[in-house]
């Protein structure tokens, strides 16, 4: 027959449970979206990069993002223009992306001052935009160079500068869409960013007619 175990051998099991479990609660869990936060701000430079294609269609103006052969961006451009056409370039595993004008290879950029210029060279951080898909399911583009600074355009298609825009506002609100008359494909260099394609066998094909019939 076991012993009963006296009261000094219940206070000190309590007590052991209290101290385990005050442990275990007191361990604050990982933070994640700090984590991804962080890992999204490191440039890639081991993956091959994400290459995209399309059209910035501006909120306010009505238009679209141009980037033209004189260095100067607007949103003046018809649906189609050849100055419309982007090519966006993916910085990281997350959303941070260099664009550039496809016909002039220039890079959208911003200045200290807050204005978008072009440049030949993208490499610098204020040549870098991190991607925002908001509530209204439009899309704002924020530089990496200076925190809370957007891309934004006024109602004429004007630049309008970083410093006096905010997330909330219709200037920072652009549409992706794909240029006039392109029709989604996939390859292994090019990716229209809102179509995917599910490849499947000839065995998959005669399966799925045989079920049809």
């Amino acid at each position: 027959m076991r012993p009963i175990p006296s009261r000094l051998s219940y206070l000190f099991l309590h007590l052991f449970a209290f101290c385990y479990y005050a442990q275990v609660t007191n361990q604050s869990p990982p933070n994640f979206t700090q984590h991804v936060s962080e890992q999204s701000k490191v440039t890639d430079r081991v993956s091959r990069r994400l290459i995209r294609i399309y059209q910035l269609y501006s909120r306010t103006s009505g238009k679209h993002v141009q980037v033209l052969p004189n260095k100067k961006i607007n949103a003046m451009a018809d649906d189609g223009d050849v100055h419309a056409k982007l090519i966006v370039e993916t910085d990281t595993f997350g959303s941070r992306v260099r664009i550039k004008g496809a016909e002039t290879g220039f890079y959208i950029c911003m200045n200290k001052k807050g204005k978008l210029i072009g440049k030949e060279n993208g490499q610098g951080r204020d040549c870098i935009f991190t991607e925002i898909v908001l509530e209204n399911n439009y899309t704002a583009l924020r530089n990496a160079r200076y925190e809370g600074w957007y891309m934004a355009f006024t109602r004429r298609g004007r630049p309008r500068k970083g410093s006096r825009t905010r997330q909330h506002q219709r200037e920072v609100h652009f549409m992706k869409r794909l240029p006039k008359g392109q029709q989604p494909t996939h390859t292994s260099h090019h990716r229209p960013f809102d179509f995917i394609h599910y490849p499947f066998s000839q065995r998959t094909k005669r399966t799925r007619f045989s079920s049809e019939r």
